[in-house]
């Protein structure tokens, strides 16, 4: 089969189109035709080997697959590694069927990105009515899904951030109150301007650096800040226990891989999300679509931050 395989750690360069045998499920584990591959980003971080669990080599990287099972289910699957190939293997629960009317792009940008946004509203940040929220990098994968559950979640106030005015006016599409920059002087001071001159209560964060140490400065009494990555790969300034107790501000930490084995954190709110896109009352962002013999370029855009929406690659190109 056509898979991309590192056989070294690096940036996009190292991502190689090569043919390897097929993989084999063991018990308790589905073989699954791929259909589409989910890109995330913290695919990127896997490659150079700075992610939260370390990689090794050689690796075909991969999450996230949609595709056909042995009987014709039409499955979204978790994988360990092994995602960017014609097949891929997932251990049964991690497995669950697309309903019709969802695309294979839309049941991507729901496994990772929507189960992460949905978790860091409901489990991490414990979103309160009429609570404001800031969704930093709002018109990425779960961004834009953060917008909306936040919204649909009781939300008084969902302030996002964007690069561009294109990605702004994007956010405010999706139903937030306001959009402003992210990056440069003045965040803090932006973030409490938006919020109506109060500071907030809940920040979704993902960038890391000067923009995690803003957003904290920018949090009311009570506060949460929940951390589910570090994009900019620049770590925020230590965080004293004395500051956190002189303000009531929480800052919290966020995995996926936590969730995973927790039906109420992972099968249940899935199925949820999965309904919602059927249902049209969800829309996940679809981004572009790339040949897996490109896969290189993906990971040089999702980099650049040039993307929006769910990166998707087709394994058959």
């Amino acid at each position: 089969m056509r898979a991309v395989q590192i056989t070294e750690f690096g940036g996009p360069e190292v991502l190689r189109l090569v043919e390897l045998p097929d993989p084999v499920a063991q018990p308790g584990q589905l073989l699954i035709e791929v259909d589409a591959i989910g890109v995330n980003y913290a695919d990127t971080h896997a490659v150079e080997d700075s992610y939260l669990s370390s990689s090794t080599l050689p690796m075909v990287p991969g999450g996230e697959v949609v595709g056909r099972t042995a009987d014709g289910r039409r499955v979204v699957a978790l994988t360990a590694t092994g995602g960017y190939a014609e097949r891929a293997v997932a251990w049964e629960p991690m497995a669950l069927d697309v309903p019709d009317g969802v695309s294979d792009a839309a049941a991507l940008a729901l496994v990772v990105q929507g189960l992460t946004a949905w978790n860091l509203l409901r489990t991490s940040a414990k979103l309160a009515p009429g609570e404001s929220v800031v969704v930093h990098a709002a018109a990425g994968g779960t961004g834009s899904l953060a917008v909306q559950l936040a919204k649909r979640f009781g939300a008084g106030r969902v302030i996002a951030t964007a690069s561009t005015k294109e990605k702004r006016e994007l956010a405010l599409e999706l139903g937030a109150d306001v959009a402003v920059e992210a990056e440069g002087e003045g965040l803090k001071e932006r973030l409490v301007e938006a919020n109506g001159g109060k500071k907030v209560d809940i920040v979704l964060e993902m960038t890391g650096g000067p923009v995690f140490d803003a957003s904290l400065a920018a949090l009311a009494p009570f506060g949460r800040l929940v951390a589910y990555g570090m994009a900019s790969r620049t770590a925020p300034q230590p965080i004293v226990a004395a500051s956190l107790m002189a303000r009531s501000r929480a800052v919290v930490g966020f995995w996926l891989m936590h969730c995973l084995g927790r039906p109420e954190l992972h099968a249940e709110p899935m199925a949820e999300l999965l309904r919602l896109v059927a249902q049209g009352e969800l829309r996940p962002l679809t981004g572009e679509a790339y040949p897996l013999s490109e896969v290189a370029r993906a990971h040089e855009d999702l980099r650049a931050r040039r993307t929006t929406g769910k990166l998707v690659l087709d394994p058959r190109g």
